[in-house]
């Protein structure tokens, strides 16, 4: 009993608010709807600029003359400095604010984007893509701990599954534009324009997401932010849910960074619009993340999560097939796939991490990211290896073993609700 009254104090929201605290964004009023399309704006933002370099890596090799791996590191290397900065982020706008550093964070990414597209040699478009992973580092994990703390607790989902749906609209949009606009005006003027499209969201975020009225600041300590780290590492579901986020990430990004590479060799021998063109399966994504994220809160999430994971397995395996509408459909159904069970994930660490949800959120990110920067490099070895049969056969077994650990995860939650 005494083991229960410490867990629950212990998951007590950390903002201190009074009794009179402001009531919470509910479902169907403006507020809900203002603040929805300010997330919206910043998950679109945050992907378009981060992935858009994703559909022009065939391009960079030709250019820089780089091989597949190598081309690789313009994504990982962003996304492995994003996955280690959130870790400090985090902690930073529990003195900065959740508005503040995510305001930061687009405008700064969008400007380094923005002079990426000027960049002359190889070595300075990686700087500058190191660079921008410390400035996108500041909107994800703080997004997630905005969710988890204005809005109302039945309405996490639903929101956490806009806010996906958001990065899903925008990471097809940053594709298809580099992919596309880079066959007829080159890629520097394509990333320029998603540059411009970042500051647009930058400036609609501003003006729409309302500030934070449950958020009490608090000096930045990096002894209390361990602190809030161990804790959630210790608890019974949470880093089995962190290491989901690494499997679903790492195999997402190892698809979309080489399947390029297969479509503009025979058999299929696209064009880069082309190629660029098939990104519009993202829509599949943004429908599984608005859709399930929802879903989860009535059906389960244990329930759910198992169907999204499996769901993402089958699209894997359709892309194997030599026929062009075969693999098409197997992205599409790979994406809805993976966006659900993302949504799923990140809005059960929102309601499991009952205190310091900025640092459960920035623990979760920092292995899905990290995932995006290993395993999205590491496929290189596997197509150069084994062609796009290596690179099923490691991101296939990935979400395998994504399966076989949400088969325990409800086990584990409903003997943790016990203890």
């Amino acid at each position: 009993m005494e083991q229960n009254e410490n867990t629950a104090r212990a998951r007590q929201p950390e903002t201190g608010a009074p009794e009179s605290a402001p009531p919470h964004i509910v479902p169907g009023t403006a507020l809900f709807l203002r603040s929805n399309l300010g997330l919206f704006a910043a998950g679109f933002a945050t992907i378009a600029l981060l992935y858009t370099v994703q559909p022009i890596l065939p391009l960079f090799s030709v250019e820089f003359h780089v091989g597949p791996a190598e081309s690789s590191l313009a994504l990982s290397l962003t996304t492995l400095v994003l996955a280690i900065m959130m870790l400090l982020m985090s902690g930073l706008s529990e003195s900065l604010g959740r508005k503040p550093v995510m305001m930061a964070s687009i405008f700064a990414a969008s400007m380094l984007t923005l002079a990426m597209a000027a960049a002359p040699t190889w070595p300075r478009l990686l700087l500058l893509r190191t660079l921008m992973g410390i400035a996108l580092s500041g909107l994800p994990a703080v997004a997630m701990a905005y969710v988890g703390e204005e809005m109302e607790p039945r309405s996490i989902g639903l929101s956490m599954g806009l806010f996906v749906a958001g990065t899903g609209i925008g990471g097809m949009a940053g594709r298809l534009i580099t992919g596309v606009l880079a066959d007829f005006y080159g890629w520097r003027i394509a990333v320029a324009l998603v540059a411009c499209l970042g500051i647009c969201c930058g400036l609609a975020f501003a003006a729409l997401l309302p500030p934070s009225r449950h958020f009490r600041p608090r000096p930045l300590a990096l002894g209390s932010l361990l602190d809030a780290y161990r804790w959630h590492l210790k608890d019974a579901v949470l880093p089995w849910l962190f290491v989901e986020g690494f499997l679903l990430m790492g195999s997402f990004v190892a698809i979309y960074n080489y399947i390029g590479y297969r479509l503009l060799a025979p058999p299929f021998s696209l064009s880069q619009a082309e190629v660029g063109l098939i990104f519009a399966v993202y829509l599949a994504g943004v429908f599984g993340s608005a859709t399930m994220g929802e879903m989860a809160a009535r059906a389960g999430r244990p329930r759910i999560f198992r169907a999204a994971l499996m769901i993402d397995l089958a699209g894997i395996v359709l892309t194997l097939s030599s026929q062009l509408e075969i693999v098409i459909l197997g992205i599409a159904v790979l994406t809805f796939g993976f966006f659900a069970a993302h949504a799923v994930a990140s809005g059960w660490v929102g309601m499991r991490a009952g205190h310091a949800k900025a640092q459960a959120s920035a623990l979760y990110l920092f292995l899905y990211y990290l995932g995006s920067s290993v395993v999205g490099s590491v496929g290189g070895l596997f197509w150069a290896g084994a062609g796009w049969q290596g690179v099923v056969g490691l991101t296939a077994g990935l979400i395998v073993l994504g399966i076989l650990l949400a088969l325990g995860l409800s086990r584990i939650e409903a003997r943790a609700a016990g203890e």
